[in-house]
């Protein structure tokens, strides 16, 4: 038994107790409020080539720290070792271009009669609150921009893995000055303390919809939202089925479907669907034979709850579709076909490793499905026609769009997710522009006596 406003965390992978950390309390929370505001025309006056030189001494300390924080992410959420780490060193790859973009992040000039510049600003104490999936690089990317653009931060780390949130911490904030860089461990109460706070001038959250919506409606400050995504994959009938399935699997069961961006619905041209089928049940048993758990049974009865109900309503599981016995919060790859638009997993985020399936007659039918839903964070279309990838492109209501391929990117990419996915930059160099505000200065010519 723990102690009274604690955070429990249990294996995902045996269910056992890892440990506990007591959450902050309001008076921690006005605390880090009161720091962060003290320090922060302190930092906001500090050389910006200062400011990136601190970011790449951080992205240093934490390329040292590399597996012990992935062996933490590990033990907390389940994903395996190597994966782990290279979340972690992608986190250190953000710091370094952060540290290098900030410095030479620059506003704009116009010369008439008189000089108009536009000086970009740190707009003073921003709050980060970043998930369990992908932990350290989601942070290191906000916290990153935010303080080398001369911001002070406070970060709450899900309490899903508050101890990688507290070794993080550790690892970082010797980097910078007292207050400057604050962690504070607690559930949605604590979150939603710092989002209420009138002292709070930006919050960052990487989450759920719901978690996102509560933010809108609780805070006056700047938001960056990225919350839950409902992405599609579109599958024409000119494609290799077995390669199409071959993609379909890495977006819909890498890291047991827990990505931001993961494929949650797929709308597949009959044409080729037997072949297509069969080549996605033999992944998904392939992806089976070494399971990844999910973050905890918590989770996992929502995914499953959402398998069920579309089974129940007609959906057919070939491949999963049960709950494991024994301890731990293993879910298989799941793929399940007869899917209709009305089945919540069609509908709504699942978050885990299923891939539903729709048939489509024609690639404007399936066009049309990937375009519905409320959320607009990604889709993917996989077609050999240069007109149906430009007409989706074009047509599709999220914030990226990637053709033939379900994950990759250009270095430095960003992305603005819409619709109930959230709103802002959340990456790149634009979440710079996020992170500050803009000052406009007229110098205009005295008069000379």
């Amino acid at each position: 038994m723990t102690a009274m406003h604690a955070i429990d965390v249990h294996s995902p992978r045996d269910s056992q107790l890892i440990g506990w950390l007591p959450t902050a309390t309001p008076s921690d929370v006005t605390a880090a409020l009161s720091a962060a505001r003290s320090a922060f025309a302190t930092w906001a006056a500090v050389p910006a080539a200062e400011r990136g030189a601190a970011l790449r001494e951080a992205a240093q300390s934490l390329r040292a720290r590399a597996n012990d924080l992935a062996t933490v992410v590990e033990t907390e959420t389940g994903r395996p070792f190597g994966s782990a780490r290279e979340g972690v060193l992608a986190g250190v790859s953000t710091l370094e271009q952060y540290a290098e973009l900030g410095p030479v992040h620059r506003g704009r000039s116009l010369l008439g009669g008189a000089v108009d510049f536009m000086v970009p600003e740190p707009r003073g104490v921003a709050v980060a609150l970043t998930p369990w999936n992908d932990p350290v690089a989601v942070a290191c990317g906000l916290l990153g921009a935010a303080l080398v653009t001369g911001n002070v931060v406070i970060h709450k780390p899900s309490e899903r893995c508050p101890h990688t949130g507290l070794l993080l911490a550790t690892v970082l904030r010797s980097c910078f000055p007292d207050g400057v860089l604050q962690t504070l461990v607690g559930d949605g109460s604590v979150g939603a303390a710092l989002v209420r706070s009138d002292e709070v001038d930006v919050v960052a959250h990487v989450g759920s919809t719901a978690t996102g919506r509560a933010i809108a409606q609780a805070s006056s400050a700047k938001l960056l939202l990225e919350n839950g995504g409902n992405d599609p994959l579109l599958v024409d009938d000119d494609v290799d089925p077995v390669w199409a399935a071959s993609q379909a699997a890495l977006g819909a069961f890498t890291n047991a479907g827990q990505l931001c961006t993961s494929v949650e619905r797929i709308y597949l041209h009959k044409a080729i669907a037997p072949a297509f089928l069969e080549a996605l049940c033999a992944r998904a048993r392939e992806w089976n034979a070494d399971q990844q758990p999910l973050v905890d049974v918590r989770h996992r009865s929502f995914v499953h709850d959402q398998v069920a109900e579309a089974v129940a309503a007609g959906a057919s599981a070939l491949v999963g579709g049960t709950v494991p016995e024994g301890r731990g919060a293993y879910y298989p790859a799941t793929v399940l076909t007869d899917c209709t638009p009305a089945m919540r997993i069609m509908c709504e985020e699942t978050f885990g490793p299923v891939a539903p399936v729709q048939l489509v007659s024609s690639f404007d039918e399936g066009l049309a499905e990937a375009c519905s839903g409320d959320y607009g964070l990604a889709a993917t279309v996989l077609t050999s026609s240069m007109e149906h990838a430009q007409r989706a492109w074009r047509a599709l209501p999220v914030g990226t769009v990637k053709v033939n391929a379900v994950f990759g990117g250009a270095p430095g990419g960003a992305a603005q997710p819409r619709g109930a996915s959230g709103t802002g930059f959340g990456y790149g160099p634009e979440l710079l522009d996020e992170m500050t505000t803009t000052k406009v200065v007229h110098l205009g010519v005295p008069t000379v006596r």
